[in-house]
């Protein structure tokens, strides 16, 4: 089993969708992944808030034994998102961005977090992604997940990160962006052409597609789930699903070990979804988690 770092945001979210509302609920990349990551390995989240910041948010991370000691709490107010979801919810309406803190974020690795063996960038900017890697001592697997803005704003920083990678793991909209691609199939060779040496596209409610150079693709539909009341955080909960499984197992990852840990990202998604912000993953256990994937062999064997 090895350690694992996440670099990425802490944040309250205020959410609408046909299901209720919900204002300042815990979110932000970094605590969707740690909650994930977590059940399998030990976690080391780095990252900053306000002086907001609810001291029972940090006691969260805590009960799940990740290290919160990369977390800085700063004056002012912690990152703030608004946005809502109509119709099949499979794209945020963002209403509100408020930084705060999170705008003058620099990420400062704790001396016993340089020694991580696996190491997450979350979506922040690809120049903190870089200087996160410049303080990181011989990672064994390092993967990213980056968003539109960066692909617009910041190509050539993002063009550096994807060369220094494992994996990206980023939704169908951005590879296509990334790539100029039409597709996912497309987008996915293209891709492999920048760097990384696997690709993994999330698609929502219609699973994922991974694809690597030497054995190809590799697709699966996601977890049934009937009603949707929230898919904020789904896939950076896959992310962690996924980061974990893969650390649990204390070695360099082979292609088998990708594709088991794409299911258990999918399967940890299919819980954050069922419930606002955070509180559904919450509640998951390894009992939860093994049952589910049980039921999902049963939807995906012939």
């Amino acid at each position: 089993m090895s350690e694992i770092l996440v670099v990425g945001s802490l944040a309250y979210d205020s959410i609408q969708t046909p299901s209720g509302k919900v204002d300042r609920a815990l979110g932000g990349s970094a605590n969707y992944f740690s909650l994930a990551s977590s059940l399998f390995a030990p976690v080391r989240v780095v990252g900053v808030v306000g002086e907001d910041y609810q001291s029972q948010d940090i006691e969260l991370l805590k009960s799940r034994k990740v290290d919160t000691s990369g977390m800085s709490v700063v004056k002012g107010k912690t990152f703030h998102w608004e946005g809502a979801y109509e119709g099949d919810m499979n794209e945020a309406i963002t209403k509100k961005t408020e930084l705060n803190v999170f705008e003058h974020f620099d990420p400062t690795l704790p001396e016993h977090y340089r020694d991580s063996k696996f190491v997450f960038l979350a979506n922040i900017s690809p120049d903190l992604q870089l200087k996160v890697l410049n303080q990181c001592h011989n990672p064994l697997f390092i993967g990213m997940d980056t968003m539109n803005f960066w692909i617009t704003s910041k190509l050539a920083d993002l063009q550096q990160v994807l060369k220094k990678v494992d994996v990206v793991l980023i939704n169908e909209g951005e590879a296509m962006m990334l790539t100029g691609a039409k597709n996912a199939i497309e987008a996915a060779k293209k891709v492999i052409a920048l760097g990384p040496k696997a690709l993994v596209i999330k698609r929502g409610e219609y699973g994922f597609v991974m694809y690597t150079q030497d054995q190809g693709f590799f697709i699966l539909p996601a977890f049934p789930i009937d009603k949707v009341i929230d898919p904020t955080g789904a896939g950076d909960t896959f992310a962690g699903g996924f980061f974990g499984h893969l650390a649990s197992l204390g070695r360099k990852p082979l292609v088998g070990d990708l594709k088991e840990a794409c299911i258990r990202g999918s399967i940890l998604a299919s819980f954050t979804i069922q419930d606002f912000g955070v509180k559904g993953l919450a509640k998951v256990d390894m009992g939860a988690l093994e049952m589910r994937t049980i039921q999902y062999h049963k939807v995906i064997s012939i």
